[in-house]
């Protein structure tokens, strides 16, 4: 009974218990949520007051920046957000603003107090906006950097860019502005970059620019400025370039530049310069580059134009060519002076050329048009055999990075019963002169046919390019400020046709295509201005033409009297009497030449096969332009076909080499007994007078920068990718440390690596640059190499091991691993690979680094490959004949701005990088 009670009891208390906790349970369910309230106020408190202390962008600069987009019709990136808070993400963090991916772009500055962020930089580059500059850009006040560089803009540069006191970088080339620059610029006081050509600005050169004591680079060329330049510009003593040109009036002197001792580039073309020039350059060490043509400079040469690693450009001027001359370089008497002609008696009364053409076309109107693909280089000319038209050419493309003289456009003509003829064009950077010989006088109908088929248009800004030359015939002036494009309404690769009736009155013909230095240099390519033309075609106008049109023959003419007969027979006789002679001295010669050959030959150990100029001339179609495969700093290099029907690859080098036939072939004999599978197969060489030739093997894929910068669609995975690296270094590990003979490429790159039909690696150009001068060597450093692969120690002191082609390996692999040229054209300015790694690996994003066209890869070998940087051991090294990659990271970044000497060294082209470590981890 007591035990059922205690039961009942318990049971009691367990069922009371169970009621008060059902009955508690709404109260604490109610004490939970205002918890949880609690919690999100307080939350969003904290988030309130964490925005609050957050800087935020100015809100008139929010609405100005809007607004500005607005009316250029443009759309931001997703990544910038404009209409929200702009000064977030790529604005403030450490992405570039020359960063293609971000056009247009802006840049700010947080560090102003009241947690304001405020706009100092704005990009929009060449994105072909239309309408003037917005009234809303004056409300961006902080503005340091401005870029509308390359666009279709219209109207003047507002008076309030005078309010920017704090720019430092404005680009305006090409943007489409006009009128005269505003006093207001005056207060521009920290300036210390201005780009302003191709524009249509007029009026006086700004005579207070010359109170910008800051000012570096000016350039203000293609526009229609008023002379004199202001001798203030003498205050501008930190100016490294500066560039002026085509000035309508008003004579200037050189005095002005008597300070400028900083200057590395100084083009002052068509200025209306009166002066002498000076004979003492001493002072301006850094200068590279001199144009000072089109002037009325006077006086004679200065010694220092032969002046090594100094680009000089005279031509156009009214310097006195006399005895003390003799020293001037090859061709340069020409730039001042008409070349002499020949003259000979009547014997044609036509002809046509297809200027730059490779084919001969017979035109709808049965005008058999020779073609004309003759190389010419700066300052040469070309005269047909038989002689019946020749061709000169004076000047060279200085401001362009190919100087390009043939061009084939390859575009159709629908305007034109005759489209071949306009296939090709031949430029000229100055003077290009047709010449015709032999002519019956008489009236000439004279017919000119051009295309433009550089400059694009009318809706983008390469529409504002300008190529502007004078024409004249038999030193008539015909035509001024000529623009193919304005005849063409405006358009390019359409066909036009100009006609000109001219008489010939000493059996001789003129016709002249003359560059004045107007129009454009920029646009759209720099250096491509001056005159073009596609055909020419010459026949009588009013009178009936009593010569054969054909070469003339030795033999007398039947009906001659006696005497005419004797006098032809004994000319006849003396001409061949003299022409045995000749032939007898060149053959004594010629057996002379094969005599010292073989002697040099008879001594080597291994002996190079030795090719007959005749017979590669044969294998290329007489080095038909056509047959390039690629152009280099030792000379173009042709693709031939033998007799026997074998391809070859034949280099033809340039005539600068300063070595004996003895020594050349001493060193081909050298070359050709180096042998491995990753280097080019040398076949053998040809040595004819001046000519320097070697012979390699053909190899299907051409090179590898073709395959990874340009044939974008010839995808190369990962695996293809690391082996042709194991390859290249296999090749260099030979040259430096298996061959008999050890070589130090000096000039590792890209474009230097051939690839066979399996892609496997081959290196060229190894050995080669022994065969040159330093001096005279295919860069503009005093040592072999290229820009950008160069190693720090060989560069600034001329350091010479196999490190230096180490370090260039080190670059190459990067290329390799990012598809970047290790350098490139962003924007304005030259962005560097180097650089561009060392930011991303410093912000831990190694994954950016990788080519983004690689879908799959192994992670391992692309951080082993990315280690090759570390040009401080050499991760080159012979192992059984195989490769082995360094795997070790030291204290300081394995990057390749270390030098393997000092860290004074440490510099290539971008600055110094200081010390830092690196996670090579992803």
């Amino acid at each position: 009974m007591q035990q059922l009670v205690v039961k009942q009891l318990l049971g009691a208390h367990q069922t009371g218990r169970g009621f008060l906790l059902r009955s508690q349970l709404p109260r604490l369910r109610m004490a939970s949520f205002f918890t949880v309230l609690y919690c999100l106020l307080l939350c969003a408190s904290l988030e309130r007051a964490a925005a609050q202390t957050q800087p935020k962008t100015d809100p008139a600069e929010v609405v100005a920046l809007n607004e500005i987009l607005g009316r250029w019709g443009l759309k931001a990136s997703s990544k910038w957000n404009f209409s929200g808070e702009p000064c977030r993400g790529a604005a403030v963090d450490e992405t570039s603003i020359d960063n293609a991916d971000f056009n247009p772009g802006i840049k700010c500055d947080c560090g102003y107090n009241n947690n304001t962020c405020h706009i100092t930089k704005l990009k929009v580059f060449s994105l072909d906006v239309t309408g003037t500059i917005p009234l809303e850009l004056q409300n961006l006040p902080y503005l340091t950097n401005l870029n509308l560089w390359k666009n279709c803009l219209t109207g003047v540069l507002p008076a309030f860019f005078g309010n920017f006191s704090g720019m430092e970088y404005l680009y305006v080339d090409s943007a489409g502005l006009s009128g005269e620059l505003p006093p207001t610029l005056s207060d521009l006081k920290i300036l210390t970059t201005l780009q302003a050509s191709d524009n249509s600005f007029t009026g006086r050169i700004p005579d207070y620019i010359g109170g910008w004591s800051n000012l570096t680079i000016l350039r203000l060329q293609g526009n229609s400025f008023e002379g004199p330049i202001p001798a203030r510009f003498s205050n501008l003593t930190q100016m490294t370039e500066l560039r002026i040109g085509e000035i309508i009036n008003g004579s200037s002197s050189l005095e002005f530049i008597s300070n400028l001792t900083s200057l590395s580039t100084l083009v002052l073309r068509n200025c209306k310069i009166s002066d002498t020039i000076p004979q003492d350059f001493s002072r301006y060490t850094s200068l590279k580059e001199l144009d000072l043509s089109y002037n009325y400079l006077s006086g004679s040469f200065p010694s220092w134009v032969n002046q090594q690693n100094l680009q000089v450009n005279l031509v156009a001027n009214n310097f006195a060519i006399g005895a003390s001359n003799s020293k001037l370089p090859s061709g340069l008497k020409c730039l001042q002076h008409d070349i002499s002609c020949y003259r000979g008696s009547p014997n044609y009364y036509s002809f046509g050329i297809l200027c730059g053409g490779n084919s001969p076309i017979t035109a709808s109107d049965g005008t058999m048009y020779e073609i004309d693909n003759a190389s010419l280089s700066s300052a040469s000319y070309y005269v047909t055999d038989p002689v019946k038209w020749g061709i000169s050419s004076v000047g060279s493309f200085a401001d362009a990075a190919n100087a390009n003289y043939i061009i084939n456009i390859g575009s159709e003509f629908d305007n034109t019963l005759d489209p071949g003829l306009f296939h090709n064009a031949r430029m000229s950077a100055s003077s290009l002169r047709y010449y015709g010989f032999g002519l019956q006088n008489g009236n000439y109908s004279i017919k000119l046919q051009f295309s433009e088929f550089i400059i694009l248009g009318p809706t983008t800004w390469q529409s504002l390019g300008r190529r502007v030359f004078d024409i004249y015939i038999q030193g008539e002036r015909r035509e001024k400020d000529f623009d193919i494009r304005k005849e063409a309404g405006g358009r390019s690769f359409r066909a036009v046709v100009k006609e000109y009736i001219s008489p010939v009155t000493n059996n001789f013909l003129e016709i002249h295509f003359f560059w004045a230095g107007k129009g454009t240099c920029c646009v759209p390519y720099r250096g491509y201005y001056g005159p073009s033309i596609s055909a020419i075609s010459v026949y009588p106008h009013d009178f009936t033409p009593n010569v054969s049109n054909k070469p003339p023959t030795a033999s007398p003419e039947n009906g001659h009297k006696h005497k005419g007969l004797i006098a032809g027979v004994s000319a006849g006789v003396a001409v061949v009497m003299f022409l045995a002679i000749c032939a007898t001295f060149m053959l004594i010669q010629r057996q002379k030449r094969i005599n010292e050959q073989s002697k040099v030959l008879k001594g080597l150990d291994v002996k190079p096969y030795t090719f007959s100029y005749t017979e590669l001339r044969a294998a290329t179609e007489d080095f038909n332009p056509a047959n390039i495969l690629g152009e280099g700093g030792f000379g173009p290099v042709f693709k031939g076909i033998l007799s026997n029907g074998r391809k070859i690859a034949v280099k033809k080098l340039s005539t600068t080499s300063n070595q004996g036939k003895g020594q050349f072939l001493t060193e081909i004999a050298t070359i050709s007994a180096v042998q491995h599978r990753n280097l080019v197969k040398l076949h053998g060489c040809c040595v004819d007078e001046e000519n320097r030739i070697l012979v390699y093997e053909y190899l299907e894929n051409r090179s590898l920068d073709q395959v990874i910068f340009v044939k974008r669609d010839f995808h190369l995975d990962w695996s293809k990718r690391f082996n042709i690296l194991l390859g290249v270094a296999k090749g260099l590990a030979y040259l430096h440390e298996e061959s008999s003979v050890r070589i130090v490429h000096r000039d590792v790159k890209a474009s230097n690596i051939l690839l066979d039909a399996d892609l496997n690696p081959k290196i060229s150009d190894f050995g080669l640059a022994k065969l040159y001068d330093d001096k005279i060597s295919h860069i503009s450093t005093k040592v072999a190499g290229t820009i950008g692969y160069l190693a720090p120690e060989y560069a600034l002191r001329g350091h010479l091991t196999e490190k230096a082609d180490v370090f260039a390996f080190g670059v190459l692999a990067l290329e390799v691993v990012s598809g970047r040229p290790n350098s490139d054209r962003l924007d304005h300015e030259t962005v560097y690979l180097l650089e561009w790694v060392w930011n991303l690996l410093e912000n831990n994003q190694k994954i950016e680094v990788v080519d983004r066209s690689l879908t799959s890869f192994d992670e391992e070998e692309i951080n082993r490959v990315i280690r090759c940087r570390d040009v401080s051991s050499s991760f080159i090294t012979a192992e059984n004949s195989d490769v082995s990659y360094r795997r070790h990271v030291k204290e300081r970044p394995s990057f390749p701005f270390w030098s393997t000497d000092s860290v004074e060294t440490r510099i290539l082209s971008v600055g110094s990088i200081g010390d830092s470590s690196i996670d090579e981890g992803r």
